[in-house]
């Protein structure tokens, strides 16, 4: 288990490193939107093969809010970015019926 955990943490720590590069190079904030959550995603991964090398599921709350809080962050970011140049957003609303 103890090799497998290894290459695990190797991969991991490659994917994380690949991904800074990316969040501090990207030429768009999109570019870094998606590195942003790849490296939620290595961080949630990284906390699993921590738990299962230890054997202990005390970490599950941490998978949890690492989860939580790269949704919102994806979320919050492609609203952002869906707005017009004015400010107003893409999203076409309804308009009130008398």
């Amino acid at each position: 288990m103890t090799a497998v955990g290894l290459v695990c943490a190797a991969l991991l720590a490659a994917t994380g490193l690949l991904c800074m590069v990316r969040i501090v190079r990207g030429p768009t904030m999109l570019d870094r939107t998606v590195a942003t959550d790849v490296f939620v995603a290595a961080s949630i991964g990284a906390v699993g093969v921590q738990a299962a090398v230890g054997q202990h599921t005390t970490t599950v709350p941490v998978i949890l809010a690492l989860a939580l809080v790269g949704f919102l962050g994806s979320v919050s970011i492609a609203r952002f970015a869906a707005r017009d140049g004015d400010g107003s957003p893409h999203v076409e609303q309804e308009e009130e019926r008398p």
